[in-house]
């Protein structure tokens, strides 16, 4: 890296640090009930954005993170935002979700679309107030349909553009009691 290129890179990491600050402070200050930090180059959630936002955590019903390059997300996370009712993690590249998430009493909704999940999260599927579940252009060959179907409040499954083996694509067919959006071979 040329010098130009470090300044350049530390500048933008400056900038979207900045940015990350600024929606974080409006939360706070505004007392708003929704935190988004999507598209802001995170690979990670920041911890010091755990501190900042511990009075109002309680509040937080609603987080963006969409299209930024995070690989993974913490138990913290989710022991923090306990009132979490929609979570919005597409366009990043997580491969799995902690165990954590299973106990997310709030939580109604959650968009996983376009990660690098090859395996279905099966925590989701012990969260009973959960509703619509995105899993679109993942790398996920089978869903866990029995555990599904088991739970009270699903509405809406979207699998769609995933490489869903024979078995999952048969099974699939046969009315369930939520909405399934996949794509079949014609």
């Amino acid at each position: 890296m040329t010098r130009t290129q470090r300044s350049s890179y530390s500048g933008k990491m400056a900038e979207a640090v900045a940015n990350v600050a600024r929606r974080i402070n409006a939360t706070v200050e505004e007392g708003k009930d929704s935190l988004d930090l999507s598209n802001c180059k995170l690979i990670s959630f920041p911890e010091g954005v755990f501190k900042v936002l511990r009075s109002v955590s309680g509040n937080i019903q609603f987080i963006t993170l969409a299209d930024n390059e995070m690989k993974a997300i913490s138990s913290k996370f989710f022991s923090t935002f306990t009132q979490l009712r929609e979570l919005d993690l597409r366009g990043n590249v997580l491969t799995k979700l902690p165990d954590a998430v299973g106990e997310m009493e709030h939580l109604t909704s959650i968009n996983l679309a376009n990660n690098s999940f090859s395996d279905f999260p099966d925590k989701l599927t012990e969260i009973a107030s959960l509703e619509r579940i995105d899993l679109e252009g993942n790398s996920i060959t089978e869903i866990p349909l029995e555990k599904l179907s088991a739970m009270p409040a699903l509405k809406w499954l979207n699998v769609k553009s995933n490489p869903l083996d024979s078995n999952t694509q048969a099974a699939l067919q046969s009315p369930h009691k939520f909405e399934i959006l996949s794509t079949t071979g014609s």
